[in-house]
């Protein structure tokens, strides 16, 4: 319990939240791109196909009868997954395109403090007292 504490007063758990938080509201951002804005453009310059109504149909829906209940369709909605994918590679995009900036912003910082003089040393006690006794000899 004591280290699972530890953990939590690190922050890192708040940090893990705010990253799921924010990846489950940009994917969220990006499927509505692709499914709203990207998709019905491309289904246009395709002539006029609707990537999400596309599938492959096992077995058609049955209404409800008096002597049997009702039996949903059964499809393999490949236009759905196609969607997906699409999704899929824009949203890899857009963390390659962070990863890459952090990666040349730290090389940058790295070469910065490579870069910079080291100050020099402080001097050490013997060094100290060493100067001491050379100033009372001179006097």
């Amino acid at each position: 319990m004591k280290e699972f504490k530890k953990f939590l007063i690190r922050g890192n758990v708040l940090e893990i939240a705010v990253g799921l938080i924010m990846a489950t509201y940009f994917g969220a951002i990006v499927k509505s791109f692709v499914n709203d804005i990207l998709m019905p453009p491309i289904g246009i310059l395709l002539g006029g196909v609707d990537f999400s109504e596309m599938k492959l149909v096992l077995q058609d829906a049955v209404a409800e009868t008096a002597s049997s209940a009702a039996t949903a369709e059964v499809a393999i909605a490949y236009g759905l997954f196609i969607n997906t994918i699409i999704t899929f590679i824009i949203v890899a995009f857009a963390i390659f395109m962070v990863v890459k900036s952090y990666n040349h912003l730290k090389e940058k910082m790295e070469k910065k403090e490579a870069a910079a003089p080291a100050a020099p040393a402080a001097p050490s006690k013997e060094e100290v007292l060493l100067a001491e006794i050379r100033d009372l000899l001179k006097k």
